[in-house]
């Protein structure tokens, strides 16, 4: 056997052994469910890696960028006119939010946490001094005391509107951003505190809010269904909440946002807790994204999660009272504040009712600047890129024995809203990047392998093909015998046949003389 035929048949048996076990590889799935095993188990807490320093102490930087809605024509508007509004800022604040007094419970398969947030203002990223930045707004004190009075007689009602009035407390109030947003002490609530003390002298909309925590959770850690990795059990020792008229508006579902479990697909739904909405959300998948090289799964809250309940009966359990039900696109969460009937909804009432954005001028709603979405990483299930918007409204109508609002139409008022970002950092990227590359690497090695059987398969044919061409040139190639005999004489007849030449490589040559 010649070294060629031993090449043949080694490339041979090499292609078809790598063939035969690509494919069995491919078909039995064997490195992706190694690698997805692998996935499950790692996406735990309890193990002590960088999955769960992350957890702990999340590396991306959280920026919060809070815009007002200045009020220009007030007058106009206690007149029984449309309010006009133009936004300002951001004002943004670098939030951290750092995981504390994490203890592990049921071995290991819940973990108990804190998570104090706190702000440092940000004036680079931001559009003024907050400080010295005036801007007028509704005067929420007011008509929380307001508020709380609506069921009371009218005689209260209207010796409490004429002390008010003798103050010089107006329905809109002129003050600093930072006094609206981080706290003042207000000239009504003071005269409350002295009658009830339980009552909060200071007002503002973040007040009591940097350095402090949402409440108490007891998280899942996967470990006994990575499904459940993140999704909070508990929240302040509560499995579902008390405020809403129906058991499934009540339940607590899915994660804080923080964390998600790993192989996510584009068909599922994701819940998260939002405790500052009082409610869960769910988000479900709006496209492919890609973020620092990194490729990313989309989700955002669809439609249906702030829709009337005309229009989807599943959000009635939201009406407090049962049947007191605001329309499309706005969320009455006063319920689980006490004080100013507030409502919560995307910016510019993004998604809402036209009657919403059209009752206020200078509102214009678009879905780059105001919708909430989530990009995740469907591998790992870690948030890459993310941004939570929402708007802080109050209802504003008539209120019998207050004069000052009797022309007023009942308006939902926009007071400010939020834009809650945050991006994973290069390095974190860099790090998921080589993580997926890997993946992608241990997943496919038996496609490689199958690639590499076909090519020594190809390999395989050229080799046989040229070794049979070979082979046949040779049976085909004559070498006759050299005519010892003188040339003839050239008056050969030409009718008489040629002698025997001389034929070397199948080409006659003129023979030799002796």
């Amino acid at each position: 056997m010649t070294r060629r035929s031993c090449a043949i048949y080694a490339t041979g048996i090499v292609c078809a052994h790598l063939l035969i076990v690509g494919i069995a590889l491919v078909v039995a799935q064997v490195f992706q469910t190694m690698i997805h095993s692998r996935l499950k188990k790692e996406m735990t807490l309890t193990e002590k890696s960088q999955v769960f320093e992350a957890w702990k102490n999340p590396p991306p930087p959280v920026y919060m960028e809070y815009y007002f809605f200045n009020v220009t024509n007030p007058e106009v508007f206690l007149a029984g006119g449309k309010a006009s509004v133009k936004q300002i800022g951001p004002y943004t604040y670098r939030e951290y939010r750092p995981r504390e007094n994490i203890t592990f419970l049921e071995n290991g398969t819940k973990i108990y946490a804190l998570n104090p947030k706190s702000f440092v203002f940000v004036p680079e990223k931001s559009a003024g001094d907050p400080e010295v930045d005036i801007i007028r707004t509704v005067n929420i004190p007011f008509v929380a005391v307001m508020n709380e009075l609506n069921s009371y007689s009218f005689f209260l009602r209207t010796l409490v509107s004429m002390y008010m009035n003798s103050l010089g407390i107006e329905i809109f109030m002129t003050r600093t951003v930072h006094e609206v947003l981080w706290g003042f002490k207000d000239p009504l609530l003071s005269k409350v505190h002295s009658l009830k003390p339980e009552v909060d002298e200071y007002f503002g909309l973040m007040w009591k809010k940097n350095g402090t925590h949402e409440g108490e959770f007891v998280f899942h850690t996967g470990e006994e269904n990575y499904l459940d990795y993140g999704k909070i059990d508990t929240w302040n020792g509560l499995r579902e909440m008390s405020w809403w008229s129906s058991n499934q508006s009540n339940m607590i579902n899915g994660t804080d946002g923080a964390v998600f479990h790993p192989l996510i697909n584009r068909n599922e739904l994701l819940y998260i807790f939002a405790a500052d909405l009082c409610r869960s959300i769910h988000l479900a998948y709006v496209k492919d994204v890609e973020v620092k090289g990194i490729q990313a799964y989309r989700f955002a809250p669809p439609s249906d999660v702030l829709m009337s309940p005309k229009e989807n009966p599943t959000n009635e359990g939201f009406c407090v009272p049962a049947g007191d039900c605001l329309g499309t696109g706005v969320l009455k969460v006063s319920v689980c504040r006490e004080g100013a009937p507030i409502v919560v909804s995307f910016p510019h009432f993004y998604q809402a009712d036209p009657k919403y954005i059209n009752a206020v001028e200078g509102l214009s709603p678009n879905k780059e600047e105001h919708e909430t979405y989530l990009d995740l990483q469907p591998t790992t299930g870690v948030p890459i890129r993310a941004c939570k918007r929402a708007q802080l409204n109050i209802i504003l109508k008539r209120v019998q024995g207050f004069p000052k609002t009797k022309f007023i139409n009942e308006t939902i008022f926009p007071i400010m809203f939020v834009n809650e970002t945050a991006t994973i950092d290069d390095e974190s990227a860099s790090q998921m990047r080589t993580l997926l590359l890997i993946v992608t690497l241990v997943s496919n090695f038996p496609l490689l392998i199958v690639g590499m059987g076909i090519i020594l398969l190809l390999v395989l044919v050229i080799l046989f093909c040229r070794n049979r061409q070979k082979k046949t040139v040779k049976d085909d190639t004559a070498y006759t015998q050299v005519s010892d005999k003188p040339d003839e004489p050239s008056e050969t007849p030409a009718s008489q046949p040629m002698r025997n030449g001389s034929y070397i490589a199948m080409s006659p040559v003129e023979a030799q003389k002796c």
